[in-house]
């Protein structure tokens, strides 16, 4: 331990699993050959209550020589310490079983948790399910207060509040918070009523609640108050969101403290009757004290791969604490940071039901929000990215392709080798082909837990999923390749995430090793090594219990965290303010690990700063560079270029947090590294025969082979075992391929992966005939190739459209511009892409060379409308001759110039009072951007026409663009690694295959459809508020499963903005049968070959090439969509509309002085409509599109805005028998003195409608609320009259005015804007019994399975 504690002892490390509890004891020695392995059942209750209590006792019985009877309390004066990773936590998240908790937070954010960030999790569930809130009840309290500078201010003004100011905060309204920001205090909270509130909750039997209020992060007065208040009342847990995690961001900081209060007390109950089982106490309180036997060194694993005291143990900072354990293991045992060999360790942790995946290289990584149990947290965490796809994950032959997963077995009835009925899962499919063994397998199944694993339940099961493959393709494959194209496919959906982890980082995946462990590890590690063009994999001989090894090895944390808004000074010297604050941390974590008994000498620190480009908010962590004097700066600038790609000289640096983490070191490193231990070894070659425990015969890639199977324990160190092999102990099953060989040494057992001509070989890849599996194969590596373009340009981005809102996607198109894979980030997109490729490859055929781009944005090619620019790059063969794909990306620009700020007129008449219109541009001409052409089409152009102006953002227009472009490259090189492992003619050959797949499904689909209707035409009308109608009928052949979609007596093309390009009904068509097929079926050109579709020329859906389109991508999208799911009687309409807010001021009229300014855009959530078996759900964007909406602190920082109110709007969802969901209301106020605002929304006359007997839901409303002179006729006497008397003084009252569905207004200083989004329609009457989904009776369905990813993952699902 620390210097100060020398006495040797029983030391204990255990990591609590969901299955297994595994326990590492040593009895003082350090000596890992005296180490002690026990590993027994997480639940045993006929046999202990307590499995961590239990492992302790067997070790103490063990270490003794004293058998100590079970429920003896157990004497602490042996044992050195005691650390735990525990899954408590994780659990009462997942079954949502933690404590009665309350919210308490600022009057108008009542709902925020509700909405969230107002996207859908899955993007084709039109029965919508968000996670549910963790609170019982919420508290409003009627305090405010804002920040009085804003970041988009073009003069950058900031307002000095000295530090004497805070201390006077009782009377000031303008004060310093902690970020040295100017807070301006609005209003005061009143104590008595504060008290009056928390009594009641208190009387209602709530013990723990939750504190946030807005802009508590840097002014946590408030939140003090009411802790203070609520301390008094007697509750016995408070959670301050400012103590937890001081950083931005309303809505990630009430989840957490939400998180915190909820769980902290579930694991507070747990450690205290932990403690009852010991003599002594535990922790380093009962160290210091020695009463009695003396008390033991008790800690735990946080999130972050730290551990800390028992009594500092809290809910927010336990949730990964078992994953936690595993990475710390495998980075201080894998990796070797004076060794030149690879520059970091992937971790790969496959289990049960999910697989976590990591990496490390010399620091722990850590994220800082995170999604797990469908509850996003603000804390420090490791960046561990699980998958839904283990050992338990099931097999399914769906729509001609193999699937593996989401779904799991999970332990009941678990594989269907397990002896109880279980499904067909990768387990069984690993039993089947003999890469998994009985006899290593503990016997613990069958009617009396006696017996071995089920070897003929497996190929049963199996045998099924070949009949059924079979019958579907025609084919007539074995059950051995069944079993292993479904582990072909289960190894594709592992690596995906293992690329984005290290690719997204700027890392290379091939330069790494791979350190696996977990209990399914072994049978997969060389398949996915080989897929990541890993040469060399590490297993641990401690894989199997490894987290709890981690645990073992793993140094105690203290962290501390403030928030900032400090300009870095790039002059040396000047940043002394942030070094004294780092000081200042240091000091408090110093003296937090002297407590738990560390001296100066075991302490070291890693210094942070929260860094940022002034204008994003894309901050990195910066931690500061060893052997240079608080180089941030530097280290920051180069930190962005490796992530970003990309540099912004001419702009600020901004620090939004300072971090301290002080690390008591308990662990010295390992004797020998694995790179010395290598250099060391004289490896020898097992004889053919020797040490062998028996032979079977082994399916690999395309045969089976004769197979030795080795006992771990029968093996030397230095001891070569070359492939085919199996290595086996009673924890783990490591598979060695026909061209691998496996080394022994003291630590690891090291893996050697022949190089890429003798790898296993995999499935016959001829471009003749479709094989199922290499299908299924390219669906994945298709998507994850659009995914990955997806996140190199939301990395790359400047803009808070791309970078926050996620208002983009990106394509893979075919020769010919058929859409191959489109990353469903916004389904408006998901069609209209490929008309606009189309179109521009028809343009350019024959003239394009390597390294064109084209730009394009025109309704009339393929765009949808003007802020949507399409930037499309050719990929060429090795000559440079021929097209092989193109890959386009589509992004909204937050303005490219028209009538008003932001490019989002609600009252356009013509495209030019909308900006810029691109049809057909280079915008990179063999390799040069051609930043000249595209500053005059985006700044000069648009500002040559009446009341125009040129863009007002064109650095972040031209930022973007370049971001898009460099997104475009990302998919080039991905698709051409795809053709140098596969040839040119097989990706091709799969491409269109895959586009006759999704075919395929649409046509059963119609067949399906054609039946339930017995044949009839199905018809619908809906009308847009100007009263236009939308009419459709479609004609469904049911023997041939086509139809057509004639849209036959809709509008003429209106003389307003609602005009819809063609592409935007294709995208519509397609997202409505997508979400119809209600299975994950490839998205692409295939889905549209069965359908006809008739659109009347001149129609407001098939405009000319000068009308107004802005209102036709985000309005009238919708209103089709409702018409679609209507003939098909799908569900009741969802608030068909994206209530288009922007505002701003500044500009380039001609004519005018350029004025800088700002422009702002967001799209407003609704409620979405019910069906047959659904609810509709409250506050939510529906159908075609799924943007975030800005945090409200976030909001407020960026621009000069007061938002008052964000929450449901109660009642607006139509009444039936499933209700339909509540819009929300949304009141800003504005705090300069002019500002335009403008509104462009629809549902503000026609109601939603509800379905089958559902009533309709209520419409949106835009108010503005106006400051007017009252009416005071002396006074306007007096001044007629030239009266020279006292005039009196001019008095204010304010009017709410109705803005109708589109309009702008300028708005003065105290005036806002209320918006009332429409509700969702109901569906059946009122009164009848619900039906429920099956999937919708397990009410975490639409999030469980956990994902510690970003949000982005889970909307990638197709």
């Amino acid at each position: 331990m620390g210097d100060d504690n020398n006495e040797r002892g029983i030391r204990i490390a255990i990591d609590r699993g969901g299955t297994f509890t595994d326990c590492v004891g040593n009895p003082g020695t350090g000596d890992m050959k005296d180490d002690v392995i026990i590993k027994l059942l997480s639940e045993d209750p006929s046999n202990y209550d307590d499995a961590p209590l239990e492992g302790i006792r067997r070790l103490m019985s063990k270490f003794t020589g004293n058998e100590i009877p079970r429920g003896t309390p157990l004497n602490t004066s042996k044992i050195e310490s005691i650390r735990m990773g525990t899954t408590v936590a994780t659990n009462a998240l997942l079954e949502r079983k933690g404590e009665a908790i309350a919210m308490v937070v600022t009057k108008g954010f009542k709902d925020c948790l509700e909405i969230g960030n107002q996207s859908r999790p899955r993007i084709f569930d039109l029965g919508i399910k968000k996670p549910e809130v963790l609170y019982d009840c919420v508290l409003e309290i009627d305090e405010r207060v804002t920040l009085e500078d804003y970041a988009e201010d073009p003069e950058r003004n900031i307002t000095a509040v000295e530090p004497g100011d805070s201390k006077n905060g009782l009377s000031a309204d303008l004060v310093k918070g902690l970020s040295s920001e100017a807070v301006r205090i609005l209003r005061r909270p009143n104590k008595e009523i504060i008290e009056e509130q928390l009594q009641q909750v208190y009387d209602k039997g709530i013990r723990s609640i939750a504190v946030c209020l807005m802009h508590g992060y840097t002014f946590p007065d408030h939140e003090a108050l009411v802790g203070k208040v609520a301390k008094r009342i007697g509750f016995s847990h408070i959670s301050l969101s400012h103590e937890l995690m001081p950083m931005i961001k309303l809505v990630p900081r009430a989840t957490s403290a939400c998180a915190d209060a909820y769980l902290t007390p579930a694991i507070k109950k747990y450690i205290a009757g932990f403690q009852k089982g010991f003599e002594g106490g535990l922790g380093s309180e009962s160290v210091k004290e020695e009463s009695g036997s003396k008390g033991a060194r008790c800690e735990f694993m946080q999130s972050d791969g730290g551990l800390v005291d028992v009594e500092k143990f809290s809910g927010l900072k336990a949730i990964l604490s078992g994953p936690a354990g595993g990475v710390v293991g495998y980075a201080l045992t894998s990796f070797d940071a004076k060794s030149e060999k690879p520059p970091g360790v992937i971790g790969f942790d496959m289990g049960g039901t999910s697989t976590d995946v990591s990496r490390f290289g010399g620091r722990y990584e850590h994220v800082f929000e995170t999604t797990t149990a469908g509850v996003t947290i603000q804390s420090p965490q490791l960046d561990i990215n699980t998958v839904a796809a283990g050992g338990g994950s099931q097999l399914f032959f769906k729509n001609g392709l193999f699937v593996v997963g989401p779904e799991s077995a999970g332990a009941h009835p678990g594989p269907a080798c397990y002896r109880k009925g279980g499904p067909a899962t990768v387990t069984d499919a690993n039993l089947v082909l003999n890469r998994l063994l009985p006899d290593f397998f503990p016997r613990i199944f069958g009617k009396n837990e006696d017996e071995g694993l089920d070897v003929d339940a497996s190929n049963k099961v199996l045998q099924d999923l070949t009949e059924q493959v079979n019958k579907e393709t025609g084919k007539s494959m074995s059950v051995d390749e069944v079993a292993y194209g479904f582990l072909t496919v289960a190894n594709e959906t592992m690596t995906r995430p293992i690329r984005s982890l290290t690719e997204a980082k700027g890392h290379d995946t091939s330069k790494h090793r791979l350190a696996t462990f977990g209990g399914a590890g072994g049978q997969h590690a060389v398949a996915i090594a080989e897929s990541l063009g890993i040469k060399q994999i590490l297993v641990h001989r401690y894989s199997s219990v490894l987290s709890a090894y981690g645990m073992a090895l793993a140094d105690v944390v203290d962290e501390r965290q403030e928030p900032e808004s400090k300009v870095w000074d790039i002059v040396e010297g000047k940043n002394e303010s942030l070094r004294i604050k780092i000081e200042e941390l240091k000091e408090k974590s110093k003296q937090a690990l002297h407590d738990q008994g560390f001296g100066d000498k075991a302490i070291v620190y890693e210094e942070y700063l929260n860094m940022r480009y002034r204008g994003t908010e894309s901050a990195l962590m910066i931690v500061k560079p060893e052997g240079k004097d608080f180089a941030f700066g530097d280290a920051f600038v180069e930190q962005h270029q490796q992530e970003f790609g990309f540099t912004f000289p001419d702009r600020d640096i901004i620090v939004d947090d300072v971090r301290v983490r002080g690390i008591g070191k308990s662990f010295q490193g390992l004797d020998k590294s694995v790179d010395v231990q290598l250099k060391e070894i004289k490896p020898k070659d097992i004889e053919s025969g020797k040490k062998e425990y028996k032979r079977t015969r082994v399916y690999f890639g395309g045969k089976r082979e004769e197979t030795p199977i080795y006992k771990l324990e029968d093996l030397e160190v230095g001891d070569r075992a070359k492939g085919p092999a199996i290595l086996a102990d009673g924890t783990q099953t490591i598979v060695i391929t026909p061209t691998s060989t496996a080394l022994v040494i003291e630590t690891h057992i090291v893996i050697n992966i022949a190089d890429d001509d003798n790898k296993e070989p995999g499935r016959s890849e001829s471009s003749k005939d479709v094989d199922p599996i290499m299908l299924s194969i390219f669906a994945h590596r298709f998507m994850a190739i659009a995914e990955q373009m997806g996140r190199a340009l939301q990395k790359t981005s400047v803009s808070t459209n791309v970078k926050e809102r996620l208002d983009y996607s990106c394509a893979l198109f075919d020769p010919t511009g058929g859409l191959v894979a489109n990353a469903p980030h916004l389904p408006v997109h998901l069609g209209s892409m490929s008309t606009c490729v189309k179109r521009q490859a028809e343009i350019w055929k024959g003239k394009l060379v390597q390294g064109d781009v084209i730009v394009s944005n025109h309704p009339e090619y393929g765009g949808t409308h003007l802020p949507d620019i399409t930037v499309i790059t050719p990929a060429f063969d090795k000559t440079g001759d021929r097209i092989l794909f193109y890959v386009a990306s589509r992004a909204h620009h937050a303005d490219i110039g028209g009538i008003l700020p932001g490019s989002m007129p609600p009252h356009s008449r013509e495209l030019y009072q909308e900006g810029a219109a691109i049809k057909s541009e280079k915008l990179v001409s063999a390799g040069r951007f051609n930043e000249e052409r595209i500053t005059q089409l985006l700044l000069s152009e648009p500002a040559k026409y009446p009341g125009c102006s040129g863009t007002r953002c064109l650095g972040d227009n031209i930022s973007d663009l370049k971001a898009q472009i460099s997104s475009n490259m990302k998919g080039i090189n991905l698709i051409s690694s795809l053709i140098d492992e596969y040839g040119e003619d097989v990706v091709n050959f799969y491409m269109a295959n895959i586009q006759n797949n999704a075919e395929h499904s649409v046509r059963n689909l119609l067949k399906e459809v054609s039946r339930r209707f017995e044949g009839q035409d199905l018809s619908a009308v809906d009308y847009m508020d100007d009263g236009s109608p939308i009419k459709l009928k479609i004609s469904i052949d049911a023997e041939k499963g086509e139809a057509i979609f004639d849209f036959d007596g809709t509008g003429p093309e209106v003389y307003g903005n609602t005009n819809a390009p063609q592409a935007v009904t294709y995208s519509a068509i397609i997202y409505c049968l997508r979400c119809l097929i209600s299975e994950d079926i490839p998205l692409n050109q295939g889905c549209l070959k069965p359908i006809k579709v008739l659109i009347p020329p001149k129609s407001f859906l098939s405009p000319s090439d000068k009308a107004a389109v802005v209102g036709g991508n985000v309005l009238t999208s919708q209103r089709v969509t409702d018409v679609i799911f209507r003939a098909f009687q799908a569900c009741a309409a969802s608030q068909g509309c994206c209530n288009n807010l922007t505002f701003g001021f500044g500009g380039n009229v001609e004519g005018e002085k350029e004025m800088k300014g700002f422009g702002y855009y967001e799209t407003i959530a609704g409620g979405s409509g019910a069906g047959k078996d659904w609810d509709g759900t409250d506050g939510v964007h529906t159908h075609m599109t799924n943007t975030r909406i800005t945090d409200a602190e976030v909001f407020e920082r960026r621009y000069p805005v007061i938002l008052r109110e964000f929450s449901l709007r109660a009642g607006s969802g139509g009444k039936g028998q499933h209700r339909g969901g509540n819009g929300v209301v949304r009141d800003i106020e504005f705090r300069m003195p002019e500002t335009q605002v403008s509104i462009l929304s629809e549902r503000r006359v026609y109601r939603p409608y509800g379905l089958a007997g559902g009533e309709d839901a209520e419409c949106g409303l835009n108010i503005w609320v106006r400051r007017v002179e009252t009416s005071n006729p002396q006074r306007s006497d007096k001044m007629l009259n030239g009266d020279g008397g006292e005039i009196d003084d001019v008095v204010f009252e304010e009017r709410r005015i109705n803005l109708g569905g589109k309009n702008t207004a300028l708005m003065k200083s105290g005036e806002r804007i209320i918006i009332c989004t429409p509700g969702g329609g109901g569906w059946g009457r009122v009164g009848d019994e619900k039906e429920l989904r099956a999937k919708d009776k397990d009410p975490k369905h639409a999030w469980k399975g956990g994902s510690h990813a970003n949000r982005e993952d889970m909307a990638l699902q197709a």
